[in-house]
Order: C-alpha cells, then structure tokens, then sequence
C-alpha cells in the first residue's frame, strides 16, 4: 500500500525528463497517486507527453501561468475528471536569459517584472483556485533554492523571487491552515535541468559541489521526489511554513 494512495496530484513544471517536477511525479506515482501535468505550450508538449506516456492514466493539461483563464481551464478540468485534488506541486521559475549574467545592480525593470511574476506570483496564482478542489485538506509544495539566502554568481534577480516565493509559503501557509491545506518548500541543491543550465557558471559549481557538500555527494532528483511525497502524505500532517533542504547538507557550510 503506498503513501499517496486514493490521492490526487496536480503538478506544474515537468519540461523534460530531466526536471525536479518529473522527479517527484515519478515518486508520487509510485506511492499510489493519480497525476495531473501541466505543460506551458507546443514548445514543450512533446517532451511532457513523452513523461505522461510513462505513467498510464496520467492526464496532460496546457497551462501558462501568466494567463488567468489558462489557469481556471486547469481546474475545470480536473472537477469533472477528479471532483478534487490533494495533491499540488509548483515548479515554477523563470528569467529572461540577460538577467542571468552580470550584475543584479543591472536588472532591468521589465526583467524584474517578469522574473517575479513567473517565479513567485505564479504559486499564488495556482493556489487560489486550487483550494476550492482541496475539499479535504490537502498540500501544496513549491521548489526553492540557497540563493534566496546567500549570494550565488549570475542567480540575480532569480534569488530574489525565490526569496519572495518563500516569503509567500509563509503567508499561504497562514491562510490556509484552518483549511487543513498545508504548504511547504523543498530546497535543493544544484541538480542539472534545463534551468539551472540557463545559468552561466552552473556546471562548475554542479561538479564542485560534492567535494563541499557535508555528505560529500550530489543532490539526487529522486531524493527531492521522495521528500515531495513526505510533504505530500500524513506522515508530515503536521508540517506547514517550511523550507526543507535536500542538498546533502549544503546549506549548513559558512565559507
């Protein structure tokens, strides 16, 4: 018997099987949930697919994020599919290319805009509708990173939306709680998907990082998917507001 059977999983920000987001579907449908995928648009239709196809009865949603009504579809959907949901991931975060390099003094007001719309509104845009399917309780967890705390070369304007998402945890998790609706964040180290490649100096710090890392190896997608579906069962009901690292230790080291 798994730990999400019966439940219903409704996940945003599988790109490719290389994503987090694909990571924890993978685990969550091992544990016994049914999936949800959402995918932005054509651009990324057929690899998503090509994830859903793995796991049978998985349904496939387009969502942009930054389209109310795309939004609202989402949810629709799943009232005459499911009736409810119980299960909500976001995996969210972007930033124009240019916002990724240089200095954060150099941001652009636009880029900014952009970056904060996408990366940390979006989890409050997902999650107000979200809450009416969540009849019986239920949790939404979000993905984050360090740099929302400490300075990481070229992350910029990304680490102030994650610092803003996890502001944001705290706040919905507030609101929500007398609904039985917990949320949380997961925190991980530098694992090699299409965004963090967008990062210039990513790679050089992807492969230095276990030599630093208290548990001297790096962060395992599968270790990420198996926390989401702590966070996602009883086993952590009484659980809210947190940001939990799985980033075999990272986050503990000063210098």
């Amino acid at each position: 018997m798994g730990l999400l059977d019966g439940k219903y999983a409704l996940i945003y920000g599988v790109a490719n099987r290389r994503s987090i987001a694909w990571a924890i579907a993978q685990a969550m449908s091992r544990e016994g949930a049914k999936l949800a995928l959402t995918y932005q648009g054509e651009r990324v239709e057929k690899m998503v697919r090509d994830c859903a196809d793995q796991i049978p009865g998985t349904l496939m949603i387009q969502a942009d994020v930054t389209d109310d009504a795309q939004i609202n579809h989402v949810y629709d959907r799943l009232r005459d599919e499911w009736g409810r949901i119980d299960i909500l991931v976001h995996s969210i975060a972007y930033a124009p290319e240019e916002e990724l390099r240089g200095s954060f003094v150099d941001t652009t007001r636009a880029g900014f805009g952009t970056c904060l719309e996408v990366s940390a509104y979006s989890l409050v845009a997902v999650t107000k509708p979200a809450t009416a399917l969540m009849t019986e309780g239920g949790s939404i967890i979000t993905l984050t990173y360090l740099a929302s705390e400490r300075v990481f070369p070229n992350y910029n304007v990304m680490g102030v939306a994650k610092a803003a998402l996890e502001a944001s945890v705290r706040y919905l998790a507030s609101d929500l709680g007398p609904s039985n609706i917990r949320v949380n964040a997961i925190s991980a180290g530098p694992i090699s998907t299409l965004a963090a490649r967008g990062i210039r100096g990513f790679t050089g710090f992807a492969k230095a990082y276990p030599e630093r890392a208290p548990l001297r190896r790096a962060t395992d997608p599968a270790e990420v998917g198996d926390t989401a579906v702590y966070l996602a069962s009883g086993l952590s009901r009484g659980v809210t507001g947190e940001i939990l690292f799985v980033d075999e230790g990272f986050h503990v080291l000063g210098m």
